[in-house]
């Protein structure tokens, strides 16, 4: 065989117990169901953070978060530590596509050294100025237009980006679809990979994560089944999206309404798996291909956080929960035509690792298990910015913000799945056995999750960023509530 190409497909935000194949009553999944029958399942797979910047860094480099200490804004991984530019190195042509601007481009984050990077689009004019963060900034975006050498379709660019965010009913689906008038939807990064696949000589890998699943959910019609208007109000009612559950200000109740929203947009993530694999088989370039299909983190809908006290999971702002750490994971492997179905506790940040060794042609269906039987992750606290948001909306105690969380996940004899979660003097013992089961053992672990992370030493591969985020960067990061 030759060179196996390589493509990872990352359904941001989507957490296992929300997914059909992973016994959800809703059919969340359709295709990956299908799918799964020529793959390998891993039933206990584990992302190595809670958001996607500590969590692509995992799996882009193959080393846990508190070995990379990429968990923040202002630093970036420097280059040459991701498998990525190790195969682009090795000849391989690489690309990533995707809205998220933590893997794109658009933040210094280290994390878009491919060869090919498709991410935020270009203005309806790309020649005239870039409105670059409207919301809010009017009369500065009106002084820069009428400076600028063509006054009109400046205004026109900032008159569009306006209408595209607030009424993006008003505009011609084209507009919304391939500038930045609009959130650049899925299927369009979906498109573009295909089309560069298509030109593609030699062996390639690539990247995508499909933004659809990340909040605010807007699933289209044909995938809307368990939405409803009033859900839909409760979304456009809130100015931030998850501070005011956070807060109190709104009951944990109504976040819980929304994921029937949440549901149609991993159908409608599916449906985009499965053009992709689809037009690849038709191509015959599916059998020679890596394909991994994951989470990077999941979601959480007011579940109760399982060591800081008082904190319900809402959206993946902060904490440990199952629901922000258990993602699915289905890999095919080049040649695979039969399913296998793997319990053992399985690791994100094994990417790179299953890369190499397929690469080499000697990758076992198990590949994402460690030869250890654990599963590592770590999740942070607020960033400066989410700290001032806090401070807006937060009374009272504030330190179950605080500090790191260290997670030790560990196969046990029973064929179940043993969690060991340290937060600053507390620590919890959990037992899980699915993607809906979890109890509490009352075992203190403490020692052991300390012994293990005490072992982990900062690899030097992270330094401080250069630049500043630009103003339209921000706005679309604080339309995902990043802001």
């Amino acid at each position: 065989m030759s060179q196996p190409n390589v493509l990872l497909l990352v359904l941001d935000s989507v957490r296992a117990r929300n997914v059909s194949l992973y016994g959800y009553e809703r059919e969340t999944t359709p295709f990956l169901d299908e799918f799964a029958e020529e793959a390998t399942v891993y039933r206990q797979a584990r992302a190595p953070g809670r958001w996607s910047l500590p969590s692509h860094a995992s799996i882009f480099t193959g080393l846990h978060v508190a070995e990379h200490g990429l968990y923040d804004e202002g630093l970036t991984l420097r280059p040459h530590n991701t498998v990525f530019e190790e195969l682009a190195a090795s000849g391989y042509d690489t690309g990533v596509f995707s809205y998220n601007g933590y893997i794109n481009g658009a933040t210094p984050s280290g994390l878009d050294r491919f060869e090919t990077v498709e991410g935020y689009r270009d203005p309806p004019f790309p020649n005239a100025a870039d409105p670059q963060g409207i919301r809010g900034q009017h009369r500065e975006f009106l002084g820069r237009s009428l400076r600028h050498d063509q006054p009109v379709r400046s205004l026109l660019n900032g008159a569009l980006m306006k209408l595209g965010w607030d009424h993006p009913e008003l505009l011609p689906e084209t507009l919304l679809r391939n500038t930045s008038a609009g959130k650049t939807p899925d299927d369009v990064y979906a498109d573009l990979f295909l089309d560069w696949q298509a030109e593609r000589d030699g062996a390639w890998a690539a990247c995508l994560n499909f933004m659809c699943t990340h909040n605010a959910y807007d699933p289209p019609p044909e995938h809307d089944r368990w939405g409803d208007e009033e859900t839909r109000e409760i979304q456009d009612s809130l100015e931030y999206g998850n501070w005011e559950f956070l807060g109190g200000q709104e009951p944990i109740e109504k976040l819980a309404r929304l994921e029937g929203l949440y549901d149609g947009t991993i159908r409608q993530a599916d449906s985009y798996v499965e053009h992709i694999v689809s037009t690849l088989r038709e191509r015959g370039v599916l059998e020679d291909t890596l394909v991994v299909v994951t989470g990077d983190h999941g979601e959480g809908f007011g579940e109760p956080d399982e060591i800081r006290p008082n904190l319900p999971t809402v959206q993946h702002v902060v904490g440990s929960n199952e629901s922000l750490l258990h993602v699915p994971l289905v890999a095919k492997f080049p040649g695979q035509t039969e399913r296998t179905e793997v319990e053992g506790v399985a690791s994100l940040t094994e990417f790179a690792n299953v890369v190499r060794a397929t690469v080499r042609d000697d990758v076992e269906r198990d590949a994402f298990t460690r030869d250890d039987g654990m599963a590592l992750a770590s999740t942070h606290g607020l960033n400066e910015v989410n700290w001032e948001r806090m401070r807006e909306f937060c009374d009272g105690d504030v330190s179950r913000f605080e500090d790191a969380t260290h997670v030790l996940y560990e196969n046990t004899d029973d064929g179940t799945v043993r969690k060991m979660v340290n937060w600053k003097d507390r620590h919890v013992t959990l037992e899980i056995e699915d993607a809906h089961t979890v109890r509490e053992t009352g075992a203190d672990n403490r020692k052991r999750v300390a012994e293990v992370f005490d072992g982990l030493t900062d690899v030097g591969v992270v330094g401080r960023a250069e630049g500043e985020v630009d103003a339209g960067t921000e706005a679309r990061l604080e339309a995902l509530g990043y802001r």
